[in-house]
């Protein structure tokens, strides 16, 4: 043994990944080593938004410790800059107890910031300021049309809807720095040398069909009354919160604009999207292990790296 271990457990949304964690962390618990859980979910990272990002109740963590769940306000920004460092310190903090540190979810550049030497560029608060000042007085149009001139690759991978993403990559560009893209480097390095990377997979098929009926479950176990409760709290000052798959079609149904049924298969259909392109990012890590689903948390124990 090495000394603690990093685990990441990663795959698309719907293949069972918070199911494997608990189960993993209660299985080496068991043998002694107090494992605990980290988030690498963004969605989860909110305080409230539970039904539509299938967190898993505090009754059911089975007294393994959770850490990075509930820990922003909907009206809060999640970036990952703001993440890595507090996802690490967590790893940290559970290596020094002594345990193994598992890291679950399918937010992939999260989960990439943590598991592979991932260094943001720095932030210059009078240069963002200045650009804000821009968006307010020209609008997002203008500074994205100012990126496309300087990034055109950049340019084309922000979201035109969220104007901090454009601020950012402007910010980023005029201190001299490529953008990070949300990309994996061309060689990523594992962080923490003692990492094991377990991705789950479910046969496409069964995959949709079980990612159609989640998303009757969330409008079935309340989504509309937790979406009611969190516009109180301030959800649509938010520049995250509110754009989560779900969450954007559940607001909608209640302003009106959406049916029931057309607020039910849009987020089926945005769902079954983001699964794939879940997929797709995972497949590019060196060394992930493929498990399908569900996988016994003592099976991967008897292949321990």
């Amino acid at each position: 043994m090495t000394g603690p271990r990093l685990w990441a457990i990663v795959g698309a949304t719907g293949t069972g990944k918070s199911d494997l964690a608990i189960d993993l962390a209660e299985a080496l618990r068991e043998q002694g080593n107090p494992a605990e859980i980290v988030n690498a979910d963004a969605m989860q990272l909110y305080r409230g938004m539970d039904v539509g990002t299938a967190k898993v109740p505090m009754g059911e963590r089975r007294g393994v410790p959770h850490h990075l769940f509930d820990v922003l306000e909907v009206d809060e920004d999640a970036a990952v800059a703001w993440y890595q460092p507090r996802a690490r310190a967590a790893v940290e903090d559970i290596h020094r107890r002594g345990g193994d540190a598992i890291l679950v979810g399918g937010s992939g550049l999260y989960v990439s910031s943590v598991v592979f030497d991932f260094r943001f560029p720095p932030r210059d608060a009078e240069l963002r300021e200045r650009l804000e000042r821009e968006l307010e007085t020209h609008g997002t149009a203008q500074l994205l049309e100012r990126l496309r001139i300087l990034d055109p690759e950049a340019a084309a991978r922000v979201d035109p809807r969220n104007p901090r993403r454009v601020v950012r990559a402007l910010e980023v560009l005029e201190q001299g720095s490529a953008t990070h893209g949300a990309a994996l480097p061309e060689r990523p390095v594992l962080w923490h040398p003692h990492t094991r990377l377990i991705g789950l997979r479910v046969d496409r098929a069964a995959l949709v069909e079980r990612l159609d009926a989640r998303v009757e479950r969330m409008w079935d176990g309340g989504i509309l009354t937790e979406v009611g409760e969190l516009r109180a709290r301030g959800l649509e000052r938010g520049t995250t919160a509110p754009r989560a798959i779900g969450y954007a079609q559940a607001l909608a149904q209640l302003e009106g604009s959406l049916t029931e049924r057309e607020a039910i298969a849009q987020t089926q259909a945005l769902t079954r999207r983001y699964a794939r392109r879940q997929v797709s990012w995972f497949k590019r890590y060196p060394d992930l292990e493929w498990w399908d689903a569900p996988t016994e948390a003592a099976t991967l124990l008897g292949r321990v790296s």
